[in-house]
């Protein structure tokens, strides 16, 4: 049996993407032991396990099974104290304070205190009146405590520098509650595997009635997948693990590693067009763009990424945005796709709380809310440390600005989406979808210029861009009085009355003119606009994106699988080779480091099939190109020590 409530194990998974195997660190509960808790040797073992994985660079997962911080009593001074009643003989009434005879005193504090305590006289004795308790036995109360904190901070580091994931098998408390959120990515069993802060029972005696009935009702799925803590909620042991194998698939074997790129043949074509198109003005299941799926008919329609590849995570939480992973062309990637049908996010009622009632907010597509921005911004900052590159298809109206959204921080989430890009250390690809809009403070968070060296713009030809909406636009910038105007430069029946009223010389046949042209308006108005509106929309079109920089390419719907598979291979390589020069001379910007490599390249540098083939096919002249600019900057270096010593 154990001894340690903490068990870690340096484990080796053969995979289909790594068949020779990848090396992963998994630290778990024994349960058995002390109910799971954690005492400061569990802690030890978990903060040295972390860090072990840490110093690797390779994925750590936790196996969640535990009772939280270990709660104990020094049981050498329970037996021994003693009990100074107000009145021995009426114990009821109440006592004075805890105490120890002389003899028990010189035992406890022999060889190391156990106790503190002050002399005092009590029914004429001398005694020793405890103020302190210190006990001899290991992980009493609040070094656990500490330990706990030692932890904390060690999966709060682990985050940020590896893959790290939690899988939620039993109940969790308190610490080990924590530490799920501090390791982000959950997977949680959807039974008996609360994740909690304290147990229902002691809840209940603090309110003074049993509110609540089940752990499950604090922590369970139903309250964890639904707030984005749990990323994907199943049905027993099994299954668990194998989602977290499945996610493992899509993560590099190490930080910073080359990204397990599959070989679909046979599964799935990289050049074929996409057979989902949504339509205008049709609310569709974002899904479909993503992975495809069946017709009214029954028909198969492909989607953007490879058949089967897509998996969502998050899906309970801010189900306005859907976030996940998926292959395109065997090349793993993060994605986000915007939600535009309308979505319900239900507030549960609190049982402690009487007057509370469910509360069930519609909320809009199109439109980040507080609760959809940061799950964007969790989602991409999950991405990073996955090494993952990012494709978000943006069809953002805006942020939802009412008072209850403003209220509800949707400007701090907002902005921590730009936080999450600036950070961003893989390519990012913005695609505005056929039919999709990005407008307002929506585009100002996802703008390249946020991370110029690895985010890039795109959107198809039926998008549009821009600050407002054409309606909003024309109603501010292309009034009635301008579309009057406009009326009378185009219409030649207008032009005819207006010539006419100004050659009249008579009253009566001026105010008859007068009323021509004024019903002529009135039937005219709705036309006139309908083209300013249309007038309004042509500048937001792509031609104009493009003409002004905003966007790198306008690319059709049909055709963007192919084309930004191979603009993922390319910058795959590119970034790869451009992270060499750049490690060679830190000065060195991305820019110049691209000009290195687009000087061995004699084809057309924007065609990204063709480059991507020349960096697969050519690598040894590229490697000896930043072979002999290393050796070069090697001897300038040492030519520069050199002529240093000289001159001393």
């Amino acid at each position: 049996a154990n001894d340690v409530g903490m068990v870690a194990w340096l484990m080796e998974l053969r995979t289909v993407e790594y068949p020779q195997g990848r090396q992963v660190v998994l630290i778990a509960n024994d349960i058995t032991h002390k109910a799971g808790s954690f005492g400061t040797r569990e802690d030890v073992v978990f903060k040295l396990a972390s860090e072990f994985a840490r110093e690797k660079r390779i994925p750590r997962l936790y196996v969640a099974a535990n009772s939280g911080a270990r709660i104990g009593l020094a049981d050498s001074v329970k037996q021994k104290f003693k009990v100074a009643f107000k009145d021995s003989s009426k114990p009821e009434n109440g006592f004075d304070f805890i105490y120890v005879t002389k003899e028990d005193y010189v035992a406890l504090t022999a060889d190391r205190p156990r106790i503190q305590a002050e002399p005092t006289k009590y029914q004429g004795e001398e005694v020793y009146k405890v103020t302190d308790i210190i006990g001899s036995e290991p992980d009493l109360g609040v070094e656990n405590l500490k330990g706990s904190g030692l932890i904390a901070g060690e999966t709060s580091s682990a985050y940020n520098d590896i893959f790290t994931m939690t899988i939620v098998l039993g109940r969790t408390v308190g610490i080990g509650a924590y530490l799920v959120r501090l390791g982000q990515r959950t997977i949680q069993k959807t039974t008996a595997s609360p994740i909690i802060l304290t147990g229902y029972q002691a809840l209940n005696k603090l309110m003074g009635v049993d509110v609540y009935s089940t752990n499950d009702q604090l922590g369970g799925p139903g309250i964890m997948y639904s707030n984005g803590v749990s990323h994907l909620a199943e049905p027993d042991h099994l299954r668990a693990v194998q989602a977290a194998i499945n996610w493992l698939a899509y993560v590099p074997s190490h930080r910073g590693g080359l990204l397990p790129v599959m070989d679909i043949r046979g599964l799935d074509v990289i050049e074929r067009p996409i057979g989902f198109c949504p339509a205008r003005g049709t609310p569709y299941d974002p899904r479909m763009l993503l992975a495809g799926g069946e017709d009214d008919s029954g028909n198969w329609l492909s989607g953007f990424f490879d058949k089967d590849s897509f998996k969502e995570t998050l899906a309970g939480w801010a189900k306005t945005v859907v976030v996940g992973r998926a292959r395109l062309g065997g090349i793993p990637m993060g994605v986000v796709i915007t939600e535009n049908r309308t979505a319900e996010n239900v507030k549960p009622a609190d049982p402690a709380d009487v007057k509370a009632s469910e509360a069930v907010i519609q909320e809009a597509g199109c439109v980040w809310f507080p609760n959809s921005a940061y799950k964007t911004a969790q989602a991409i900052n999950d991405f990073r440390t996955e090494d993952l590159p990012l494709i978000v298809f943006a069809n953002w109206r805006g942020f939802s600005g009412g008072s209850r959204d403003m209220a509800g921080e949707i400007l701090k989430f907002g902005a921590m989406i730009v936080d999450a890009l600036r950070e961003y250390e893989h390519p990012v690809y913005m695609y505005l979808p056929p039919h999709g809009e990005l407008r307002g403070g929506s585009w100002v968070v996802v703008d390249p210029t946020i991370n110029e060296d690895k985010m890039e713009m795109y959107a198809d030809p039926d998008s549009r861009g821009g600050i407002l909406e054409p309606s909003g636009i024309s109603e501010i910038k292309f009034r009635a009085p301008d579309q009057l105007k406009m009326m009378h430069r185009l219409d030649d029946q207008l032009k005819m009355l207006d010539s006419e009223l100004e050659s009249s010389e008579f009253e009566d046949a001026k105010k008859e003119i007068e009323e021509q042209i004024k019903a002529r308006e009135d039937a005219l108005k709705p036309v006139y606009l309908a083209a300013a509106t249309e007038f309004c929309d042509l500048h937001d079109k792509t031609g104009r994106m493009k003409a002004k920089g905003v966007i790198r390419e306008a690319v059709p719907w049909e055709d963007s699988r192919a084309f930004f598979f191979y603009r993922a291979k390319r910058r795959m390589y590119e970034d790869n080779f451009v992270d060499q020069l750049k490690a060679i001379d830190p000065s060195t910007s991305r820019e110049a480091a691209v000009n290195v490599l687009k000087s061995l390249y004699s084809g057309d540098w924007e065609d990204n099939k063709a480059v991507s083939a020349f960096y697969e096919q050519d690598l040894d002249k590229v490697n000896a190109k930043i072979g002999e600019m290393k050796k070069a900057a090697i001897q300038a270096k040492m030519d520069a020590l050199k002529k240093e010593l000289e001159t001393m």
